[in-house]
């Protein structure tokens, strides 16, 4: 079993870190904030000063960092992996493996995984989707892009991880549809405001109104989550405003430079930067709806919702999904 490095424990990072433990595999984790490393050595994980001594003890470095340029800089430092990397060697181990599991730009990991190439290393990116709650019991689906013999060394690390395993195709493949998934949760996010501002608007009772939209052809899995923490009121769904700033800038940066003329992208764009400079980039993301609040004088929530969303399906083994091509 290889041993693992495991670089940012926020959100996401520090509950895909918690599945692995919790499979049994050896861990080592490093995080600038001392208070997400605490749990993580009570439960047995080691902890490495510099990216260099992560890397060159552990087979496999995960980063699950919140932008490109917090990656390059655990990757690139005078002291980061990629020197560790080059340190060690492939001497009696075979080549280590770089997966990048953060949101980022394909072209970023393109560049970086030549380097990790460079010094003797592989690359994969393996980014997530289906929400914390899900990250944290380990089925999560991800998306994985790379060799493909990379990609089976991986596997076991990431059918611990996660539930549905996707071999997307070369590095980069699995950041762009990350992104591309990360767009159409955030249109369904900002059509749900709407639609549930609608209908209270219309006199609907906002409980009747979301069991409506579960059981018709409406229906989603941002409804069925984040359509239940804004009618709560809490809003908590452990993702942040910037960060959806991020994935669709993303997203729209793949769009222009393939020339593609969108037109609802834009308008996702600028609502959710005024939603940041409204309610701060730290705000969670679902308070977009804090908008139509403010516009119509209303408060769109009603009683019976969780504070948060807890998945309450058993953790079962992660396995390949498959690609169906043709009949």
């Amino acid at each position: 079993m290889p041993r693992v490095g495991f670089v940012g424990l926020g959100n996401v990072g520090g509950k895909l870190a918690g599945s692995l433990l919790r499979n049994g595999f050896e861990l080592v984790v490093r995080d600038l904030d001392p208070a997400a490393l605490a749990p993580f050595v009570e439960a047995g994980a080691s902890t490495a000063a510099t990216g260099a001594e992560l890397a060159e003890c552990c087979d496999v470095v995960i980063t699950c960092l919140p932008s490109p340029a917090a990656v390059s800089a655990v990757l690139e430092a005078g002291d980061g992996v990629l020197a560790g990397f080059a340190s060690a060697g492939t001497a009696g181990s075979g080549r280590k493996i770089w997966a990048e599991m953060s949101t980022t730009d394909h072209h970023e990991v393109r560049r970086l995984g030549a380097l990790v190439e460079a010094a003797g290393g592989a690359a994969i990116d393996c980014p997530v989707s289906g929400g914390c709650h899900r990250a944290a019991t380990g089925n999560i689906s991800i998306f994985a892009g790379g060799e493909r013999d990379t990609f089976e060394a991986m596997l076991p690390l990431l059918t611990a991880m996660g539930r549905r395993i996707l071999h997307t195709g070369p590095l980069g493949s699995a950041s762009i549809l990350k992104v591309v998934t990360n767009y159409l949760a955030t249109a369904n996010l900002v059509s749900l405001c709407e639609a549930l501002a609608t209908s209270q608007a219309a006199g609907m009772d906002l409980a009747t109104a979301y069991e409506a939209i579960r059981i018709s052809s409406g229906n989603s899995f941002v409804h069925e989550t984040e359509s239940q923490v804004i009618l709560n009121g809490s809003r908590d769904i452990n993702f942040t405003m910037d960060l959806v700033c991020k994935d669709i800038g993303l997203f729209a940066d793949i769009a222009a430079e393939h020339g593609l003329p969108l037109e609802l992208s834009p308008v996702l764009v600028d609502v959710f930067a005024d939603g940041a400079a409204r309610y701060g980039d730290r705000e969670w993301s679902p308070n977009i709806i804090r908008r139509l609040e403010e516009a119509t004088g209303r408060t769109i929530t009603a009683p019976g919702f969780p504070a948060e969303i807890v998945d309450d399906e058993p953790e079962v083994a992660g396995a390949e999904v498959v690609v169906r091509r043709g009949l």
